[in-house]
């Protein structure tokens, strides 16, 4: 599968990462300008936030979808088993748990200002589809209140798990594109064309990018949203957690993505498939 990986202050980072979102619908940035210590600092405040049953203070609210969502929340479209996975939902409106310090936002506004570059990349290059250009997407995710820092935590595996309960079951995004620091261990896989597994391959320090399905229709299908679960490890990974940080670029509500299709109205019906609203 020919995921490609990007270095950020390569003149031709633009058109690999083109390249590959439209072959793959992932990427892979290298040499990106978030520094290291700040992702690894953001990981440890969350690792305690987790570790500590004071989190169940911050329980979300279905109707805002910020907060803590415990073990078992979400389930899969297509899936029979939830999810083995827990998660904090932090919008630019949300409030943090308290105690925590200022690296969560500090985090969650360089990686929208690197998706506004990515995006304006995808917008200038000759091989994207002229509809993009109109849409001005990389403008359109400047102050959404829909684009949501959703840090994950898959905690050791149980001695027993149910048939077909995996971390995170096959799905695709919702939104224009995903930004993930590297999470602290692997377990992250696309599916090509061919119906075939691969991991996504990410170092720490390393950046992965993905198309959502708002990207997939706003492109006509030129740029692939392309199903990704995260797999259950083995041997003495299974009794280790797991912890991503994955930024969901959303326009802003109004935005029309395609002919009688807005931000809201897909976001919402895509909400609904998935249980989180009713």
């Amino acid at each position: 599968m020919d995921l490609r990986k990007a270095p950020y202050d390569d003149p031709n980072a633009p058109a690999i990462l083109i390249e590959s979102l439209h072959q793959t619908g992932f990427a892979v940035v290298t040499e990106h300008p978030i520094a290291f210590k700040l992702i690894a600092d953001t990981y440890q405040e969350w690792q305690e936030f987790f570790s500590s049953p004071a989190k169940h203070n911050y329980t979300f609210d279905p109707e805002a979808q910020s907060g803590y969502f415990p073990f078992k929340s979400e389930r899969a479209k297509d899936s029979s088993q939830p999810d083995l996975k827990e998660f904090f939902h932090l919008y630019t409106w949300s409030e943090l748990p308290i105690g925590m310090g200022d690296r969560t936002r500090q985090l969650f506004h360089q990686l929208t200002q690197l998706a506004a570059e990515i995006l304006g990349w995808i917008e200038a290059s000759e091989r994207s589809p002229a509809c993009l250009r109109g849409l001005q997407l990389s403008q359109a995710i400047a102050d959404s209140p829909a684009t949501v820092l959703r840090i994950l935590h898959y905690p050791p595996l149980p001695d027993r798990v149910a048939d077909g309960a995996i971390r995170a079951a096959a799905h695709e995004d919702i939104n224009l594109i995903t930004l993930l620091p590297a999470a602290t261990a692997t377990g992250l896989e696309i599916c090509d064309r061919q119906g075939k597994w691969h991991e996504v391959p990410c170092s720490m320090g390393d950046l992965v990018v993905n198309v959502g399905d708002m990207l997939q229709l706003a492109s006509g299908g030129y740029y692939r949203s392309t199903t990704h679960r995260v797999v259950n490890p083995v041997g003495n990974l299974a009794r280790r957690s797991r912890y991503s940080m994955p930024l969901f670029l959303h326009p802003r509500p109004e935005t029309v993505l395609a002919e009688g299709v807005t931000a809201s109205s897909y976001l919402k019906e895509r909400l609904r498939e998935i249980g989180l609203i009713s």
